[in-house]
C-alpha cells in the first residue's frame, strides 16, 4: 500500500487554535433560539420555504408568512427568528414574521422615546380605545385621547393618519401607548401664547362661533378661545344667541378686552357697526311719527324697534287718550306694527319715550265745544263709585254725576238708589275741565227744582197725601208729588203715644196728613197724620196747651209748627236733599 503525504497536525496551542477556537464558538454561538440570523433560501418545498443558515441541516420558515410566495427567489437573503434548533422531527424551525416584528420593533425603540412623537395610522377598534401602526408596529390609542373633545363614535378617526405624542414604551410588554389629543393640547397651547402676545384690544379679527350658550357664543379665534357676551351681539335685543348665530358660523369680532393673567378674550359683534344711539338725537327727533315693531310686552308697556338697534318704550299711559289699559298685552301683540311718536331721547342711558296715542287727536282738546257748561247731554251709566256715577258720553269720554247733583228733595247716600247700570240718563253739563279729564254732570238740574214753586203748590193747614219712603227713630218721612219728602214726627203721629215709628208706620204705607210746617230755603215740609182729623177748636186748644200765645185766628197751625221746631231738629236727615 502507497503511503500519501502525510496531514499537518494542527498544534492544539497556540494562536491558530485559539483564533479557530474563538471562530467556532462565535458560529455556535448564534444558533441560539430568539436570536435573528441571516439565512439565504434555497428552494421552496410545499407550504415550507427552505433557508440555509450555516447549520448541519436547512432550516424551515412558514410559506404563510411571506406576502407572496411567487416572488420568493433561491439566494434570496433574509432574517429569520431561530425558534427552534432542533424540533422533534429534527428540524430547525425559523420564522421570518417574528424576525421582522422584533426588528421593527428595536428599530421604534431607537428612533422613539417616551414624549417623542410619531406618525401613525389608526387601523382599527378595540376596547378603550384604537389600534395606531407607527412604522410596522401597533400602539394603543386611548379613548380618552383621541382629541380634546370628548369622542362617542370613533368610525370617523379610522384609516386616518396623524401625528400622536408617546406616552408610555414597555419594552418587555412590547406595548406602546400614545395621545393625540396631549399634543393637540400642547400644539393649542403654543399657538394660544403667540395669539395672546399679537392680540391687542380694539383688533377686529375672523373667528368661528365654537359652541353657544344662554349667555352668549364662545369663537375660536384661530387657536384662542373668546367670549362674545350676548349683550355685545346686537346694539338692538335679542332673548337668545341662536337668533343670530349657528355653530361653525364665521363672524367679525372686535377685541373688547384682553385679561393676559388668565387668558381670557372678552369679543364684540355690534361694535364692528356703527352705533345708531351716536345721532339718536338727528336722526328721531322730538315730535316726530315713526313706524315700528313691538318687540317685547310687559305689563306697564310695549318696547317697539324704529330702528335695527332702537328700541322706545310706549307706557300704558301713553296707548289712548280715553281709554285705561290695565296691561299693554290686552292691546297689542309681539310683532305688530304701529305708528308711535317721539316724545322724549335720553342718549346716555339710550332710552326714547313713545306714544301712540299721539299719533290722532286729543278728543278732551276740543271737549268744551262739543259739552258746553249748561248744555243737556244723554248718556249710558256705566259705572258706580260711592260718591257718584260715571255716564258715557261718548266712546272713551265719560261725565261723573255726584250723588249731590241727583236729586232735588232727597238726600241720595249711594247711586244706585236713583240710577241702574246701563241705564239712558239726561244730564246737564256743570263744569268741564279739559287738563284733568273730568266733565261734572247733574242730574237733577235737567229738571225743574219742585221747591221753587213749593208755596204755590201747598200751604199750611194743607191736607196732602203720601207714601212712607223712610222710617228714622224720631219720625217717618214721607213722599209726596215730584219726590218731596216731608216729615212725620214720632208725636204727630196718633194721639196715642207711640214708643217706636215702626210699630206705627210701614215703608210704602199709603199716609194722609196735614201739613203743618213750609220752610223754603231750608226745604222742609212738617207734616202731622194726627192733625188730620182735628177742627179749628182742637187745634186752638193744643196751642194753648203748648203755651202758645198770641195767634191771630186762622193762625193756629202756624203757631203749632213753631211749637214743634225743636222736635224736627233732631237730625240732619230731616233735612232731604240737603248736604
Amino acid at each position: 500500500m502507497a503511503k500519501g503525504k502525510p496531514t499537518a497536525a494542527v498544534p492544539k496551542t497556540g494562536p491558530m487554535y485559539d483564533a479557530m477556537a474563538a471562530a467556532l464558538d462565535q458560529q455556535m454561538n448564534k444558533f441560539t433560539a430568539g436570536s435573528i440570523i441571516k439565512g439565504t433560501i434555497s428552494g421552496v418545498k410545499g407550504n415550507e420555504v427552505l433557508v440555509d443558515i450555516g447549520y448541519k441541516s436547512e432550516g424551515i420558515v412558514p410559506a404563510n408568512e411571506f406576502e407572496d410566495v411567487s416572488l420568493i427567489k433561491v439566494g434570496d437573503v433574509i432574517d429569520v427568528l431561530l425558534v427552534e434548533l432542533e424540533s422533534d422531527g429534527g428540524m430547525v424551525i425559523l420564522s421570518k414574521g417574528r424576525a421582522d416584528e422584533k426588528l421593527r420593533w428595536d428599530a421604534v425603540l431607537t428612533k422613539y422615546t417616551e414624549g417623542g412623537v410619531v406618525t401613525g395610522t389608526i387601523r382599527s377598534k378595540v376596547r378603550g380605545g384604537l389600534i395606531v401602526s407607527v412604522d410596522g408596529v401597533d400602539a394603543f390609542l386611548p379613548g380618552s385621547q383621541v382629541d380634546v373633545t370628548p369622542v362617542h363614535d370613533p368610525d370617523p378617526y379610522l384609516n386616518m393618519t396623524c401625528e400622536f405624542k408617546v406616552i408610555k414604551i414597555s419594552n418587555e410588554r412590547r406595548n406602546i401607548i400614545v395621545s393625540r389629543r396631549e399634543l393637540i393640547e400642547e400644539r393649542l397651547a403654543d399657538k394660544k401664547r403667540d395669539l395672546l402676545g399679537t392680540i391687542l384690544k380694539g383688533q377686529q379679527r375672523r373667528g368661528r362661533v365654537k359652541n353657544i350658550t344662554d349667555f352668549g357664543a364662545f369663537v375660536d379665534l384661530d387657536g384662542l378661545d373668546g367670549l362674545l357676551h350676548i349683550t355685545d351681539m346686537s346694539w338692538g335685543r335679542i332673548k337668545h344667541p341662536s337668533e343670530m348665530l349657528k355653530v361653525g358660523q364665521e363672524i367679525d369680532v372686535v377685541i373688547l378686552d384682553v385679561d393676559m393673567d388668565r387668558e381670557r378674550v372678552s369679543l364684540g359683534l355690534k361694535q364692528a357697526t356703527p352705533n345708531p344711539w351716536d345721532n339718536i338725537d338727528g336722526n328721531f327727533p322730538v315730535g316726530s311719527r315713526l313706524r315700528g315693531k313691538v318687540v317685547n310686552l310687559v305689563p306697564y308697556g310695549a318696547f317697539v324697534e324704529i330702528e335695527p338697534g332702537i328700541e322706545g318704550l310706549v307706557h300704558v299711559s301713553e296707548f289712548s287718550w280715553t281709554k285705561r289699559v290695565a296691561r299693554a298685552s290686552d292691546v297689542l301683540n309681539v310683532g305688530d306694527e304701529v305708528d308711535v311718536v317721539v316724545l322724549s331721547i335720553d342718549s346716555a342711558n339710550q332710552k326714547i319715550a313713545l306714544g301712540i296715542r299721539q299719533t290722532e287727536a286729543n278728543p278732551w282738546d276740543t271737549v268744551q265745544d262739543r259739552y258746553p257748561v249748561g248744555s243737556r247731554v244723554s248718556g249710558k251709566v256705566r259705572n258706580f263709585t260711592t260718591y257718584g256715577a260715571f255716564v258715557e258720553l261718548e266712546e272713551g269720554i265719560d261725565g261723573m254725576i255726584h250723588v249731590s247733583d241727583m236729586s232735588w228733595t232727597r238726600k241720595i247716600n249711594h247711586p244706585s238708589e236713583v240710577l241702574q247700570k246701563s241705564q239712558q240718563v239726561e244730564a246737564v253739563v256743570l263744569e268741564v275741565n279739559p287738563a284733568d279729564q273730568r266733565i261734572s254732570l247733574g242730574l237733577k238740574q235737567a229738571s225743574d227744582d219742585p221747591w221753587n214753586t213749593i208755596t204755590s203748590r201747598y200751604g199750611i193747614g194743607q191736607i196732602v197725601k203720601g207714601k212712607v219712603s223712610k222710617i228714622a227713630s224720631f219720625g217717618a218721612f214721607v213722599e209726596l208729588e215730584d219726590g218731596v219728602d216731608g216729615l212725620v214726627h214720632i208725636s204727630q203721629i196718633s194721639d196715642q203715644h207711640v214708643e217706636k215709628v215702626k210699630d206705627a208706620l210701614k215703608v210704602g204705607q199709603d199716609v194722609e196728613a196735614r201739613i203743618v210746617k213750609i220752610d223754603r230755603e231750608e226745604r222742609r215740609i212738617g207734616l202731622s197724620i194726627k192733625a188730620v182729623t182735628m177742627n179749628e177748636t182742637q187745634i186752638a186748644e193744643l196751642t194753648r196747651d203748648l203755651n202758645i200765645t198770641d195767634l191771630k185766628p186762622g193762625e193756629n197751625l202756624v203757631g203749632l209748627a213753631a211749637a214743634f221746631d225743636d222736635a224736627f231738629a233732631q237730625s240732619e236727615e230731616w233735612r232731604p236733599g240737603g248736604e
